[in-house]
């Protein structure tokens, strides 16, 4: 099978990059439609504004009502239509964003994505994840490209809640992960091939630089401050996080993930929180060293990830519905099937249990 790395026709990363954003949408389109929360329009809506003053393009705002579901993407595609907009900027988070993706997809017009905040790995990818409306886990919307420009700004990200950068650590942890399962086991990847070279060394930079900055960078955060941690943490939750699962593929973290969606006790949490602990199922699962569980689970205990059930908000452990979490990680055609070892709903049950005892005792 080939081996394919696809990415962002650009990337661009520093502080003040969103006062400049008609820079990067001028030669894509002269009607913009900007993407963005009621709360974000406000926070940032004037310097998105400004960078297009004197300027031949011209810009119009909607606001994100939260949820990537099919229905909001229907409602924006629609204002899109009738404005005759040529080019759709997502600002904002992952759903903010994943619904950008879709509806300059479906429309077949350009793309750029501005996150406010390095809470996924999603803003790099050919992909969008639909929700329900009630939240739910629905479909992965596979895109035939990815953005022709990633632009994060990290004095505004810096400004965002520490909480949400964490998050972006713990999407980005499962990264090196989940590539490794799918070079072992010779899975395909979301870029239709398997793992290049490259691609997997981003992936395990992508690790090293969490257990590396992480904590440095989660102080950095909590006080506001862009400092050399922070920035590289951005880049490893964003850049290269993206490209390593794209490019290397997803196995049984975000499977899991996927799964835990169906409590509903586990709503309030952040994609990447409980990524987090499906990164630790998962090496549970494969049997890794003991060596490497410690370390993980350090790891998320020193940013503050969930490592446990009770920290992802199941207060009382019913197994019944722990197993609901299990069949649904374990449908046909999740990516939890990316995995060397045989899956059912049995081995999944059992490596969630297993990762909340040992996020207990480690």
């Amino acid at each position: 099978m080939s081996k394919i790395i696809i990415s962002p026709s650009k990337y661009v990363q520093g502080p003040g990059e969103l006062s400049k954003l008609e820079k990067y949408t001028a030669n894509l389109g002269k009607k913009v439609l900007i993407l963005a929360s009621e709360r974000g329009i406000k926070r940032i809506g004037d310097k998105i504004s400004s960078s297009y003053e004197g300027t031949e393009s011209r810009v119009m705002f909607e606001a994100f009502d939260g949820e990537c579901s099919k229905v909001e993407i229907a409602r924006i595609k629609e204002i899109c239509l009738s404005n005759n907009i040529d080019v759709v900027a997502g600002v904002g988070g992952g759903k903010t964003l994943d619904t950008a993706k879709a509806v300059a997809y479906y429309l077949g017009i350009p793309i750029v994505i501005v996150p406010t905040i390095a809470s996924t790995d999603a803003p790099c990818s050919a992909l969008s994840v639909i929700y329900k409306e009630n939240g739910e886990f629905d479909e992965y919307l596979v895109l035939p490209k990815n953005p022709e420009a990633v632009v994060m700004d990290t004095e505004v990200i810096a400004s965002s809640p520490a909480r949400l950068t964490v998050s972006g650590m713990g999407d980005a942890l499962a990264t090196y992960f989940e590539a490794r399962a799918c070079v072992n086991s010779g899975a395909s990847t979301m870029a239709g091939g398997t793992a290049s070279e490259a691609a997997y060394a981003l992936s395990k930079l992508c690790y090293e630089t969490l257990i590396k900055e992480g904590y440095k960078a989660k102080l950095a955060a909590e006080s506001k401050c862009v400092t050399p941690a922070l920035e590289k943490i951005i880049e490893a939750n964003t850049l290269l996080s993206g490209i390593g699962f794209e490019s290397c593929g997803l196995a049984a973290a975000h499977a899991i993930h996927n799964g835990f969606t169906v409590l509903e006790e586990c709503h309030h949490l952040y994609h990447g929180e409980k990524v987090a602990f499906g990164t630790i199922a998962q090496l549970v699962i494969e049997n890794a060293p003991m060596e490497e569980l410690k370390e993980v689970i350090g790891f998320c205990k020193s940013v503050g990830l969930p490592t446990t059930l009770k920290e992802l908000g199941v207060k009382e452990v019913n197994p019944d519905d722990i197993m609901k979490v299990a069949v649904a990680s374990s449908v046909e055609g999740e990516t939890i099937h990316n995995m060397l070892c045989p899956i059912d709903a049995k081995v999944v049950y059992a490596g969630i249990m297993t990762a909340d005892a040992l996020g207990k005792e480690v």
